[in-house]
């Protein structure tokens, strides 16, 4: 009975926040949010006269640190809202905020809500934000996470086969404005984390916008971008392909539960393949580039094992590090100590390196929760005198950081061609 109670308490709520949305556009009740004030804040607002309490959850709060068997990571923070006498909740942010893309949720009584005033938000595995963007001058992060009068390239969602994996499965695919008019581009294939699809780095990531943007200012080079879905029981998106609307998961523990034939790196050739017959691509490794955060990140390190001569230039965004099949989560043992001790491993990371890649990237969060693994992978490249270029910054393993290792790691290839 008492769930009963509160599953209908909880409709109610959410009923009637939706009612409010209904109430700012048909009923003249005028709510704003987020608004951006002249001197650099941000304040919120939620029509709720009925609420006892409302608080929003959002990245640009200051963080709480949270503790997992994954280790340690930075949840956003939460700030309370205050109602006045018409029943409006507020909340203005201390202090100005820096040019970014911030996510965020409301909470009323207990119960998530997107924010009804704020119809831009992005889904990252099963959880719906709100979106808002902070640019005060062109060229900064802001600016260049926004869609601006610049030459567009084209997103497409494309379906191709699988032979190792026996399926047919999905890509999103940028082509850079003016792809009808070039001769051949290199390529860029870019991998999302755990729990993401091919809808991931388009949506979360902005990552249309960014190449939009770096090509349009000559900070980089055209080229065509290539988003699978690393899930190698998946063929597409959650809802978007044959197996029905599952709820998708962190590490699989729901949605599908075939057993994949063969593992995203062994399978990933067959991506290539289609690529370099389907599009006008420079079909060697000097125009070939393969990156990935988190999962994707794992999956580009066992991909320059697997593949060292196939392409020039690897991105290791706050990589999930294993030398097996899967990544251990748990680390049971220090990544540098399995590197040590397997053979396999060292003789693939010499030969990758004696082909001599143009670039070997490395990037991560002071806070990550993987942070010490990528310390490993270093101090064995250091050992060894393997040649790479290393970025560290602030925060933890969030898209704001991920973000940025595109816009940086994008710069820095084909130059040349």
């Amino acid at each position: 009975m008492k769930k009963r109670i509160l599953l209908t308490a909880s409709l109610a709520l959410i009923l009637g926040v939706a009612g409010m949305a209904q109430e700012k556009l048909f009923m003249g009740v005028n709510v704003e949010s987020p608004v951006k004030n002249a001197d650099g804040t941000v304040t919120f607002n939620l029509f709720a006269p009925d609420a006892m309490k409302v608080s929003v959850t959002g990245d640009f709060l200051p963080t709480k640190k949270i503790q997992t068997p994954r280790g340690d990571y930075d949840a956003p923070g939460v700030a309370e809202l205050v109602k006045n006498e018409k029943g409006l909740w507020s909340f203005t942010t201390p202090n100005a905020l820096p040019t970014e893309l911030y996510s965020y949720t409301m909470n009323v009584d207990g119960v998530n809500i997107n924010d009804p005033s704020n119809i831009y938000r992005n889904r990252d595995i099963t959880t719906f934000s709100n979106i808002f963007i902070v640019s005060k001058e062109k060229g900064d992060k802001g600016d260049l996470y926004s869609v601006n009068e610049v030459p567009h390239g084209d997103l497409a969602k494309v379906w191709y086969p699988s032979p190792t994996l026996k399926m047919n499965r999905r890509l999103t695919v940028y082509t850079p404005a003016g792809y009808d008019k070039g001769k051949a581009y290199p390529v860029l294939y870019l991998l999302h984390g755990a729990g993401g699809d091919e809808n991931a780095w388009s949506e979360l990531g902005r990552a249309a916008q960014i190449l939009d943007n770096l090509i349009a200012t000559g900070k980089a080079k055209p080229m065509i971008v290539v988003m699978p879905n690393g899930n190698p029981n998946c063929q597409a998106a959650p809802g978007e392909w044959s197996f029905g609307m599952y709820t998708p998961s962190f590490m699989g523990n729901s949605g599908p539960k075939n057993k994949p034939v063969a593992s995203m790196e062994e399978s990933f050739n067959d991506i290539v393949s289609y690529i370099d017959s389907h599009y006008k691509t420079i079909k060697s490794r000097a125009g070939r580039a393969v990156c990935g955060l988190s999962m994707g990140g794992g999956h580009t390190f066992g991909i320059s094992r697997l593949y060292p001569t196939e392409f020039d230039y690897y991105g290791l965004f706050s990589a999930g590090l294993g030398i097996g099949r899967r990544m251990d989560m748990q680390q049971r043992k220090p990544l540098y100590d399995q590197m040590k001790e397997d053979a396999t491993f060292q003789a693939q990371m010499k030969k990758l390196f004696a082909s001599n890649p143009k670039l070997y990237w490395i990037a991560i969060g002071k806070t990550d929760f993987l942070y010490q693994a990528n310390c490993d992978l270093r101090k064995y490249l250091d050992e060894n005198k393997y040649k790479y270029e290393y970025l560290e910054t602030d925060g933890g393993h969030i898209w704001r950081n991920w973000r940025i290792y595109l816009t940086e790691f994008a710069q820095k290839l084909f130059k040349g061609k």
